[in-house]
């Protein structure tokens, strides 16, 4: 079910006149430009575009990675201005996991080293996430003993055993076979119906999108800037007909440009 919002409702975050920008040896890169958007708690808000449009570098100036050449985010009504543990990152590469640390070990250091949690209680909060993402029986392994499908379980784990404000997962399942991404999505939506955590997750794939978002923010190639928002996606489209005409829906927002009137001739 998708979550209705009412007019009266408080953002969790707000995105307002965000222009982020990077350098590199050679250039000022900007890579979005007056981005705005709002998420609500227990979304699953969708940024969607193709390779270029800023989305992952929105996503590191949400978890405060990187601040904005002008406007703000606000998590809460207070800006951000740094990292936090109420904003936990979920990466496409695999070895964002400790290799010298087991599951266990991996989930538990977050919480002891944020204060959040010691001891026993560390531990026994751990252990009731991993159990949520199926590990129980690989807890004790360390990750070069898993597959990557299940090094991003652990790394769902563990962001979400900090019980943040937003979890932020870019691309998470970018780099799995297609199989295996299909059953991480399905893993992903059960997980939120347990919880109804907020999520924030980057993707470039419109079927991803659809499959794991309530609402999708659509940017332009660089410099992203907001296209368009579908504000209530359907969770299952009723058959294969309604989810291609989704699809395609989507795609021509993101990639078919409006045509625009010829110019009447200048006579002298």
């Amino acid at each position: 079910m998708s979550q209705s919002i009412s007019p009266k409702m408080e953002p969790l975050l707000d995105v307002r006149g965000v222009t982020l920008q990077y350098k590199t040896k050679e250039h000022l890169v900007t890579a979005t430009y007056r981005v705005d958007f709002q998420v609500f708690k227990s979304d699953r808000y969708v940024l969607l575009g193709p390779s270029g449009c800023g989305k992952s570098t929105l996503l590191k100036a949400v978890g405060g990675y990187l601040a904005p050449t002008e406007g703000e985010i606000r998590l809460k009504g207070a800006v951000i201005t740094k990292p936090g543990p109420d904003r936990m990152m979920v990466f496409q590469e695999f070895d964002q996991l400790m290799p010298w640390k087991t599951v266990r070990e991996n989930v538990v250091f977050p919480l002891v080293a944020s204060g959040k949690h010691a001891g026993r209680a560390a531990e026994d909060k751990a252990m009731q996430y991993i159990e949520k993402v199926n590990l129980v029986k690989f807890a004790n392994h360390y990750p070069h003993m898993l597959s990557g499908g299940m090094k991003q379980r652990v790394a769902i784990a563990r962001g979400m055993a900090m019980e943040p404000d937003v979890l932020l997962m870019d691309e998470p399942y970018a780099a799995l076979d297609a199989l295996t991404r299909r059953k991480m999505q399905e893993e992903l939506l059960q997980l939120w119906d347990d919880t109804h955590f907020t999520v924030i997750f980057v993707t470039h794939s419109i079927p991803e999108a659809i499959k794991c978002g309530n609402r999708i923010l659509l940017l332009s190639p660089h410099p992203g800037q907001v296209k368009a928002e579908l504000a209530s996606v359907p969770r299952d489209p009723p058959n294969a007909d309604a989810a291609k005409a989704l699809e395609n829906r989507i795609h021509d927002m993101l990639f078919v440009d409006e045509i625009e009137e010829p110019e009447e001739p200048q006579h002298a």
